[in-house]
């Protein structure tokens, strides 16, 4: 799948894409997304988790999760079917966007590329493998400013009932019958006894909507963004390993059936089995290009949710920490291997939902025409 010169225009303004060619990036995308997303998001929520005790342990270790496979069975086993799939309306609409706005992203970027270096849009020779990675990060570099406030709204749902299985949320103030400082400094005790008959109900968490309300409320819109920094890494040589990695993979398994005079028309021709092997490598590349940055990015984003769930803890508004002291306290803490905490089972994540994702998109790319 190399989407570039064949689908767009240049005239005097610069060069273009056609309005079908922007339909079908989208439309295909988003389904991609979609169905993708859906296979894979049990496996997601066990690596967020995973992420975030790095950073905010939980009260009771007998809930800290082991591996990814623990993570997995102990949420089941809490929490039913409902829990690994916990928060799922906010990535599947924002992987439909996200998708849909990176296909669109990269054939744009690849018309810009042509464009400087051939001096057209539709003439000249191939891409190479380093441009494509080129137009690739540029396409991942844009779509981290939609995708960062969607992240942070999934992963705060995905870690909410972390510390509430057994611990309950502290009654607001007016609802305590004892100061808050004295609270705080009294020695830990079953949260049933101290707080009442209000620590017996467990409380249903905040859904998306509240979420997003709570957060803009605690630290205005900006804060939707927390972890931006996080999102751009990854997504920016993340997004370009993935693209050039499948391009380059699909070239190679072209070159084997075909032979090396293929025709440029014949990038579109790719088996189903082809789009899969290739997108399944690519997925692979892209988890592991810059995975330490979605470490910290997610820790970033639950920290708070997190700490809100502890017992004697009043919520109070606080600066948002920065990326770079994350990172530093989490590597001196947990050294290079905590920063690759669930790689591993979101490797094995991505190789099917990547291939899926080129399986669908080169799909209908090739059905369409």
């Amino acid at each position: 799948m190399r989407t570039d010169g064949s689908r767009a225009a240049a005239d005097s303004d610069g060069p273009i894409i056609t309005l079908r060619a922007t339909v079908k990036d989208i439309a295909f995308g988003s389904l991609a997304g979609i169905v993708s997303e859906v296979i894979e998001y049990p496996t997601d929520v066990a690596k967020v988790r995973l992420q975030a005790q790095l950073l905010t342990p939980p009260v009771d270790e007998s809930q800290r999760f082991k591996g990814p496979i623990d993570c997995l069975r102990q949420t089941f086993r809490r929490e039913g079917l409902r829990g690994l799939y916990r928060g799922l309306p906010a990535p599947v609409i924002g992987s439909m966007v996200e998708t849909g706005a990176l296909f669109l992203s990269y054939s744009y970027f690849q018309i810009l590329i042509r464009a400087y270096a051939f001096e057209s849009s539709t003439q000249g020779p191939q891409l190479t493998i380093p441009q494509l990675g080129l137009a690739a990060a540029g396409a991942g570099f844009a779509t981290s400013f939609i995708l960062t406030p969607i992240e942070l709204v999934k992963c705060k749902m995905q870690v909410q009932l972390m510390n509430t299985t057994t611990i309950a949320r502290v009654p607001p103030i007016h609802a305590r019958s004892k100061p808050v400082a004295a609270l705080i400094s009294s020695p830990p005790v079953d949260s049933h006894h101290i707080l009442g008959s209000a620590a017996t109900a467990n409380p249903r968490p905040p859904g998306l909507t509240a979420v997003v309300r709570s957060t803009i409320a605690a630290h205005g819109v900006k804060g939707l963004w927390l972890g931006h920094t996080g999102t751009i890494l990854r997504e920016t040589g993340g997004t370009a390993s993935w693209f050039a990695v499948k391009e380059w993979v699909a070239s190679t398994l072209l070159d084997r059936r075909l032979g090396p005079s293929r025709t440029a028309a014949s990038q579109n021709a790719l088996l189903p089995w082809e789009s899969a092997v290739a997108g399944a490598v690519s997925g692979a590349a892209c988890v592991l290009a810059l995975y330490p940055a979605d470490t910290v990015k997610s820790a970033m984003q639950t920290e708070e949710e997190l700490l809100s769930h502890r017992p004697y803890r009043v919520a109070a508004k606080t600066t948002p920490p920065s990326f770079h002291r994350t990172f530093a306290k989490m590597y001196a803490v947990h050294g290079i291997r905590g920063l690759y905490t669930g790689c591993g089972i979101t490797v094995l994540r991505a190789v099917p939902s990547s291939g899926i994702v080129f399986v669908v998109y080169d799909g209908l790319s090739a059905w369409v025409g």
